[in-house]
């Protein structure tokens, strides 16, 4: 993973010097939005070898100073009593990502090199349960930006420091970056994309944590028409949620996710 991590800053250190964001004209010039729904199949999900169904309501878009992503996931919809899911205190879990431009905000161009616009992040993830240390209620907030990468484009690359709501205290930082990459169109306009994330989180405390890093790569491959998408996506694990990886409680390998999408 931190190889990985280092040839993507290489690349981007390579690449040809990014055009700025322009606002002269406007901060609602680029304004867009998007809502689609997919239903999901993972296999092996870490930590703990999980299989189950999901849907997944996700989202984003661009408004003037703000830039959104996110998704809500709904687990077990059948409420079936030998899923995986099954025994979990929440049903759901949500990450919405809000990111607001420096460059609009400020109406400077502060563009260099690769690197295209920067942007006040933050992250929130919550599960929807409240109270126990294992319950996902974390906000992150940092320096986020917008990068072209050779071949890649442009990939959002974002740093936040990590704070834990349930326990009050800061824990660590979360390096995030993401990519949407169309590599082949057919006749009818429909296309084939290589798209995917890496998130790593590093420095957290032994106190919330048994491994100072862990992560996640997904790496997705999928064919999208105006309205449909369909997709395989492999996840590789390294001590994911800073949890290492044991026989009692696996948290390092590969995961597989099946994706039908309907987009609105």
């Amino acid at each position: 993973m931190r190889k990985l991590l280092l040839a993507l800053s290489l690349l981007a250190a390579i690449s040809t010097p990014a055009l700025a964001e322009n606002y002269s004209d406007g901060i609602h010039k680029n304004d867009y939005k998007w809502l689609q729904f997919n239903l999901m199949g993972a296999v092996n999900e870490l930590p703990g070898k999980s299989n189950h169904d999901y849907m997944e309501m996700e989202f984003g878009g661009r408004s003037g100073l703000f830039d959104l992503y996110g998704y809500v996931d709904v687990f077990n919809l059948t409420s079936d009593p030998d899923s995986d899911k099954a025994d979990k205190r929440s049903k759901m879990f949500m990450k919405f990502a809000p990111r607001m431009s420096l460059d609009a905000l400020t109406g400077k161009d502060l563009s260099f090199g690769p690197v295209k616009e920067l942007y006040i992040a933050s992250l929130i993830e919550w599960d929807g349960a409240n109270g126990s240390t294992y319950d996902v209620n974390n906000q992150k907030i940092g320096l986020g930006s917008d990068v072209e990468v050779p071949w890649l484009g442009k990939i959002g690359l974002n740093l936040y420091a990590t704070y834990r709501g349930n326990e009050k205290d800061w824990n660590g930082y979360h390096l995030a970056t993401n990519w949407f990459k169309p590599f082949y169109t057919f006749d009818n306009g429909s296309f084939i994309s290589y798209q995917g994330y890496i998130d790593w989180q590093f420095g957290m405390q032994g106190e919330y944590a048994t491994s100072g890093t862990g992560g996640a790569m997904f790496n997705g491959i999928y064919w999208h028409s105006d309205r449909y998408a369909v997709g395989y996506g492999m996840k590789l694990y390294k001590d994911i949620y800073g949890i290492e990886n044991s026989d009692s409680l696996r948290s390092t390998g590969i995961g597989h996710y099946f994706d039908v999408t309907y987009k609105f």
